[in-house]
């Protein structure tokens, strides 16, 4: 729960409100630099290279000064014209101490020289130098933020495709282990190989393992029949006999027991949810309360969550065991999906250094896309960077299921901010301008979410038949608002609609 600033309220009427206003801006820098250094010690202490530490340091300054509710003091600094702490992500104690001098001159005390400009950047330049290692360096031209383009199967037959995408804006290219197979996967790399070196710049190569996603595993129900709200289907640990209502099997049967009457069951990242209203001896008895207005139908492969309970699944599977032997030789950059804990990280390092011997360590993005994972971000990441150069994809499809879709709007600019802190770059994924990418022709609701994904440092785009189409719209957009915005910071050039 957010802390109120002041534990003891200052006099109903300060005879001086610019002096109160300077004790209390002191007072929460000694007490976001107490707590912060609190928080690093609880994560383990400081990274021993300098810029770890500093790193994990402003994120503790950070997380420390969002301890509290500023709203009000936040009033009180504009009513003098002085920054509100509004774009401190980066640069925590250097935007206090900052104010605070000038506080001190505007009150007539004495005051220190400001922190030299140079300490003002330091975060802004360690997160553009991240983001850099992992997309490459920014074209002349191109927007600031850099663009993911999932490669479909047919990227692999048809050698001009990569070369369109590129052409188009592409400047890294996603490969998902979750489908095709490793010849697959090795006919993509050499097709944006041949596109590299004929085009003479380069495309980064991302790949994410599946890891432990909840899949619908087999299905026994009539041809192309749609569950809608009121039809019950059963969660069967296997299929048997034909049961009365539509059954179906996941990849991970042995979640079936931990089932209770009462918890929600959603089907295909949201399309449709039911809930646990029976329990007997072959399965959980579901019934359908929400989906799409012509159903949703139950097919093999499609996810399923449980965003009731707090699955306990191991963090790599045995495919992925196997899908790292190919990634860790083809690629630049591995995701890893439904990260959780610290010790999930400590696993893929262990297995990355094991196959990469005397290679540059690889990039790791960490997927986020539980619960868990939102509340041990600043230990992920942490723990990431210590030895791999380190991104956070807000993966909004499962991300939106476990927390709520009321709540993803608030939460992916939470990670925005906290990410900024960290010093760590954000890919903003999972249906931008899905419709266009898919149909050619961009709904309004997506345009708005492009332009808002211009604040994180890549825009992941899935496939569909429109992709070459969709990144060189995405690219416009992304340009566009690059006139007007630099992460939270508004830029104020010239209306260009009235002038």
């Amino acid at each position: 729960m957010p802390q109120r600033l002041l534990e003891i309220p200052p006099p109903a009427e300060p005879s001086d409100p610019l002096a109160a206003l300077l004790a209390d801006v002191v007072q929460l820098r000694d007490e976001v630099k107490r707590q912060g250094a609190g928080r690093v010690e609880s994560w383990g202490g400081r990274p021993a290279d300098p810029v770890g530490a500093a790193r994990a340091l402003n994120l503790g300054h950070y997380l420390a000064l969002r301890s509290f509710d500023l709203s009000q003091l936040q009033d009180r600094l504009a009513s003098f014209g002085l920054s509100s702490l509004g774009h401190s992500e980066a640069r925590v104690m250097s935007a206090l101490d900052t104010l605070i001098v000038t506080l001190r001159r505007l009150a007539g005390e004495k005051a220190g020289p400001y922190p030299p400009p140079d300490s003002l950047r330091t975060g802004e330049r360690e997160l553009e130098a991240e983001a850099e290692l992992l997309f490459g360096p920014r074209r002349e031209g191109a927007p600031r933020t850099r663009i993911l383009a999932t490669l479909p199967s047919e990227a692999a037959t048809d050698p001009l495709l990569c070369e369109r995408l590129m052409l188009a804006g592409m400047d890294c290219a996603r490969i998902n282990c979750a489908h095709d197979d490793a010849q697959v996967w090795g006919a993509m790399v050499a097709a944006l190989r041949a596109a590299e070196r004929k085009l003479g710049r380069a495309c980064r190569i991302f790949m994410d393992i599946a890891g432990p996603k909840c899949r619908i595993a087999a299905v026994q129900a009539p041809d192309k029949q749609r569950i809608v709200p009121g039809e019950r289907v059963k969660l069967a640990r296997t299929l048997g006999k034909r049961e009365p209502e539509p059954c179906f099997t996941i990849n991970f049967p042995h979640l079936v027991d931990r089932l209770a009457i009462g918890d929600d069951v959603v089907f295909d990242d949201g399309k449709a949810a039911a809930r646990v209203v029976e329990i007997d001896t072959t399965g959980a008895v579901l019934e359908c309360h929400a989906a799409r207005e012509k159903g949703v139908r139950l097919k093999a492969d499609k996810g399923v969550n449980f965003p009731t309970l707090e699955l306990d699944l191991p963090p790599l599977t045995p495919k992925d065991f196997r899908d790292l032997d190919f990634i860790c030789h083809n690629a630049d950059i591995v995701g890893f999906s439904f990260v959780q804990r610290v010790e999930d990280v400590e696993l893929l390092q262990d297995h990355l250094a094991a196959r990469r011997r005397g290679l540059p360590p690889l990039a790791i993005v960490l997927k986020i896309e539980t619960p868990l994972a939102v509340r041990n971000l600043p230990q992920l990441i942490l723990r990431a960077v210590a030895h791999n150069p380190t991104g956070v994809m807000i993966a909004r499809g499962d991300l939106a299921v476990e927390i709520g879709f009321p709540r993803l709007s608030e939460m992916q600019e939470e990670i925005l901010w906290l990410c900024e802190a960290a010093r760590t770059p954000v890919i903003w994924a999972t249906q931008v301008l899905d419709q266009y990418v898919r149909d050619g022709i961009a709904s309004r609701s997506e345009m708005t979410d492009a332009a808002s994904a211009q604040r994180a440092e890549c825009v992941m785009l899935n496939k569909g038949r429109y992709l070459p189409e969709g990144v060189e719209f995405l690219a416009d957009v992304l340009t566009r608002m690059d006139r007007h915005r630099k992460k939270k910071f508004a830029r104020f050039g010239p209306l260009s609609a009235w002038t």
